[in-house]
């Protein structure tokens, strides 16, 4: 277990992040998918971040409400009120992630930053609720996290970027690349793939480990990748299946109580 630097990092690995509250199992990013999780024992939770035009910082993946909800248009382009209107699998409201922060005292929360305009009113969100030792950021962007790193200070968790993940690996195969991983971030959170080949393998999480980050494999949805993850010792894993992913740590003896 590598030791924690951030209160988000301090609970017993391996971690279980319920991804988008378990979007194959559950509507994705809903309430009732966030409840079902926490009622299954998750005390982790992982989603998304977007912005609606008036600056509402929402919990929705997708930069169109088109695939998931019974309304059409950009998140970005409408007014709350309008994005308030469509429904999640035509039966579920779009949470704002203010309603999300503040439902669970104990729940920890791993959020991605889908676009530059989510900042401002993420770090205002944050600060008002004070969960500020909840959440871990996370973007496809180096530019976006870098910018969290900024507005946030230290105190809060991120995970490394794209440029990060590269380099982390290519310092696990040549020591010579040691100097290109920069550390301020608490994690890795890598898929189980890229470009077709396996990511995560001994050589990524000792390279990890020794420069004190946690690796969090996304997104884990069968119970033979989950064992595998898992064998390797990953710190942690987000799953669509919430419910698959507790049953087989229970089997082996790892899941506890967050």
């Amino acid at each position: 277990m590598v030791p924690a630097r951030y209160a988000f990092l301090d609970g017993p690995t391996p971690i279980a992040m319920a991804h988008r509250g378990g979007a194959i199992e559950h509507l994705e990013n809903s309430l009732p998918a966030f409840e079902a999780c926490v009622a299954l024992g998750y005390r982790y939770l992982e989603t998304d971040v977007r912005v609606t035009a008036d600056g509402v910082p929402i919990v929705f993946h997708d930069a169109l409400l088109d695939r998931v909800t019974d309304r059409t248009g950009r998140v970005d382009q409408l007014p709350w009120s309008e994005v308030s209107a469509a429904r999640i699998g035509g039966r579920e409201p779009i949470l704002r992630l203010e309603e999300l922060l503040g439902a669970w005292p104990d729940v920890r929360f791993n959020l991605d930053i889908k676009a530059a305009g989510v900042l401002a009113p993420l770090v205002r969100t944050v600060r008002r609720l004070r969960v500020e030792d909840r959440i871990c950021l996370g973007s496809f962007s180096d530019a976006r996290i870098a910018a969290a790193r900024r507005l946030f200070g230290p105190s809060v968790c991120t995970s490394l970027g794209p440029r990060g993940v590269a380099a982390l690996r290519l310092s696990s195969y040549s020591p010579r690349a040691a100097g290109l991983v920069r550390i301020q971030a608490g994690c890795a959170q890598v898929p189980l793939q890229l470009g077709g080949r396996a990511l995560v393998d001994e050589r990524f999480l000792a390279a990890a480990h020794a420069r004190g980050l946690q690796v969090h494999v996304w997104t884990v949805d069968t119970e033979a990748e989950a064992a595998a993850m898992l064998d390797l010792g990953v710190d942690g894993v987000m799953t669509d299946r919430p419910a698959m992913v507790r049953e087989l740590l229970e089997k082996r003896g790892q899941w506890s109580p967050r």
